[in-house]
């Protein structure tokens, strides 16, 4: 291969399933030793096209070539023997197996599972700057360190182009930027990388080109210094993009959400999960929680909702039809009828029935209550028919109601969720994550419904790992260390790298003031009430 050689040619790829065209005449030439940003909005494309590199799928048209000759990959096996890896944007890792178990797990064959393995690994990472023990087990390391892990999986199965799949959606800034070091540095060792990702920012700042998908078909290729991220935006939609940043307050004084002394405890003896969690979100109101993934986010939402027990304290919730309400000896079920919505994290594992029709979805969670039901009765056409409001008003992308939630693009289910958690008529939203893997259209939208649901007085506890988002909408921020919160922080004033260094344990900026004692914490809550 010349050095004139491109690293891959994607040439006239199209990709057709019952009824839909996922992939019409693409083109995408992608140079050796360059980061090659894919963009496009949810249902554009992108994922079809990377999968048909990967062997994941043929497709019906076209050819691709790799080094300069033409290649026709059957399964991934045949894309690994041509250099080709991904990393995929759900960690593919068995926690309970150490680092080299992972990277070495269904590649035996090439240095065995002893000694030699570990020091091909050990010089991977040396040679990358991947720095991890190849004798960790995954479970013990953070999200940052479980993804070098994965990148190391494809360099050690001789990956010489890398598709990265929404790499930085759960890294904090800090993170961001040591994994932007590494590519630059792989780079320079002749590594070329295919980069996916909803963050024009991000994007910006580490690709050298960027290919745009519009509704299956290649846009055009920009090059990322000379345009700006909204630019990028309108090639992807076709029109400009509001910023998720308002300072209009809506907060009132009505109490909605009050949570008392929350503690959970995984195992007798063990570190609390959450650590007498005490917090307030009024009526009218965005209280965003802050924290690197796995620092008790999650069991602080799982424990509101009911999903999972508390050890000790309270969940109370007031509304002007029943007054105030303790939620804490109540199943998930009951707290969502007493006016809770949920925007869980994972769309797929706790927000939808993917083999299920659109309508089923819309009965979800809300099988007891009117529109979906008639006393003891599920109501089927009234549950239809808000559904076709629900696609409408939400702009839920879809040919039918009638087809099964999987078929949908990530940021068209993401829109069927809030929709219907945003039709239940609660009292308090719990947003967690609300635009994770979603396009900037599908984000502009979510942002926007969630700012009109709190300016008509809705109380909305958001948790989300992207840091722009948390301060853009949230009222007041609090940042969450080992399960407990440990700063405060204005939106108005507070930057992400100020979130991010209290978010890692580097301390409180001026911008971030640490938390008062538990004690002291209370007192302030009930002066301020």
């Amino acid at each position: 291969m010349s050095s004139t050689t491109p690293a891959v040619v994607l040439s006239g790829i199209t990709k057709r399933f019952p009824g839909v065209v996922a992939n019409s005449d693409v083109h995408l030439s992608v140079q050796v030793g360059e980061v090659h940003a894919l963009c496009g909005e949810n249902g554009a494309g992108k994922s079809t096209l990377m999968k048909i590199l990967y062997g994941m799928q043929q497709p019906d048209e076209g050819t691709i070539e790799v080094a300069g000759e033409q290649v026709r990959f059957r399964t991934p096996a045949d894309a690994i023997k041509a250099g080709i890896g991904m990393v995929h944007q759900h960690f593919m890792l068995a926690d309970n197996l150490t680092v080299q178990e992972n990277v070495v797990l269904g590649a035996e064959a090439l240095h065995g599972i002893g000694g030699k393995a570990r020091k091909r690994i050990q010089e991977l990472a040396a040679a990358t700057g991947l720095t991890v023990d190849p004798g960790v087990l995954v479970e013990r390391l953070g999200v940052a360190d479980r993804q070098r892990v994965e990148i190391l999986k494809v360099l050690y199965r001789g990956a010489k182009v890398i598709i990265l799949d929404e790499p930085t959606a759960v890294l904090v800034p800090q993170e961001v930027d040591e994994l932007f070091t590494t590519l630059r540095g792989m780079q320079q060792q002749g590594f070329t990388f295919l980069f996916i990702s909803h963050k024009l920012d991000e994007v910006r700042a580490i690709a050298d080109s960027v290919t745009v998908i519009r509704r299956g078909t290649t846009v055009g290729t920009a090059d990322p210094k000379a345009v700006s991220s909204r630019q990028l935006a309108e090639m992807m939609v076709g029109s400009e993009l509001p910023s998720p940043e308002t300072r209009e307050s809506t907060v009132t004084d009505r109490v909605v959400l009050r949570v008392e002394n929350l503690g959970l405890v995984a195992a007798e003896g063990t570190r609390p999960v959450l650590d007498d969690i005490d917090l307030v979100v009024r009526a009218g109101e965005i209280l965003g929680i802050a924290g690197v993934e796995g620092n008790g986010q999650t069991e602080l939402v799982e424990t509101i909702m009911g999903i999972r027990k508390a050890h000790h304290g309270r969940v109370v919730l007031s509304s002007s039809a029943l007054g105030d309400r303790d939620l804490t000896r109540l199943g998930t079920l009951a707290r969502r009828e007493a006016g809770i919505g949920y925007i869980p994290e994972d769309r797929h594992r706790q927000g939808l029935l993917l083999t299920q029709p659109l309508w089923a979805n819309r009965i979800l969670g809300y099988q007891t209550r009117r529109p979906v039901s008639k006393g003891q009765w599920l109501d089927l056409a009234g549950a239809k028919q808000d559904t076709t409001r629900i696609v409408e008003d939400f702009d839920v992308r879809t040919p039918s109601i009638d087809v099964a939630a999987v078929a949908l693009s990530g940021g068209n289910q993401q829109k069927l969720v809030v929709g219907r958690e945003l039709s239940g008529d609660p009292v308090l939203l719990i947003a967690s994550h609300p635009t994770r893997g979603v396009d900037v259209g599908a984000q502009a939208l979510i942002w926007d419904e969630i700012k009109n649901a709190r300016a008509r007085g809705l109380a909305v506890l958001l948790i989300s790992a992207d840091l722009d988002e948390l301060i853009g909408l949230s009222d007041t921020i609090r940042v969450m260390l080992r399960g407990r919160l440990v700063a405060d922080a204005d939106p108005a004033t507070v930057t992400p790298e100020d979130l991010g260094s209290a978010m890692t344990g580097a301390g409180a900026t001026g911008a971030v003031a640490a938390e008062h004692a538990p004690g002291a914490a209370k007192a302030s809550e009930s002066e301020g009430e």
